[in-house]
């Protein structure tokens, strides 16, 4: 639901209104904003509630309090009436702008404390890399880049790898009983027949 700028509610803007809440207190202040629930914006708002007596016949009183700046729900508010016209500051603040005539000034953008390049030149921090900060200068010439180093061989060890050494005072293990030492075939193990072999039958 959009709230049309003709509205009844519009034309209260500023106004100052006193509201009857569901709790029975009274709320008076200047309207600022609403919206389409009717929730209200009030400025230099003041309640109202009466207190009853605890002594029997004697008058309920009216006790006042400031609040200031105060958003009420619409679902609280049961009854609006106009107090009082605008402040004469807004209306004279609101006059002022509908009469306000444009001025001979220019509008330029701010430099803040750098000095503006005219134009087609680019500002200072951006003409281009510096050398050291991000790229060679403009007349250093080509980059070039060093050729990384090629790959190590399969199975290879890599470039200055030194097997670890055996600490000072290591002896090899022993191999297990019925087994020669390392580099020897075990005992009773033939070769393979390496000879010629029969024509197929």
């Amino acid at each position: 639901m959009t709230i049309a700028k003709n509205s009844k509610m519009m034309g209260l803007l500023n106004y100052r209104l006193r509201l009857t809440l569901a709790d029975g207190r009274a709320m008076a202040g200047h309207m600022l904003a609403f919206d389409k629930h009717m929730n209200l914006v009030l400025s230099e708002c003041e309640e109202f509630r009466s207190v009853k007596p605890k002594a029997q016949g004697a008058k309920a009183s009216l006790i006042k309090r400031t609040l200031g700046l105060v958003i009420l729900r619409g679902e609280c508010i049961v009854s609006i009436s106009v107090d009082g016209p605008p402040p004469s500051s807004a209306a004279a603040s609101r006059q002022a702008k509908m009469a306000l005539a444009a001025g001979p000034g220019v509008a330029r953008p701010a430099g803040r404390g750098i000095p503006v390049p005219p134009p087609g030149v680019p500002p200072p921090g951006l003409a281009g890399p510096v050398r050291g900060m991000g790229g060679p200068a403009v007349a250093a010439g080509p980059i070039t880049f060093p050729r990384p180093p090629p790959p190590p061989m399969a199975g290879a060890p890599p470039p200055g790898f030194r097997p670890p050494m055996p600490p000072p005072g290591f002896r090899p293990p022993m191999p297990p009983p019925g087994m020669g030492p390392q580099g020897f075939a075990p005992p009773g193990f033939q070769p393979p027949y390496s000879g010629p072999r029969p024509p197929p039958s």
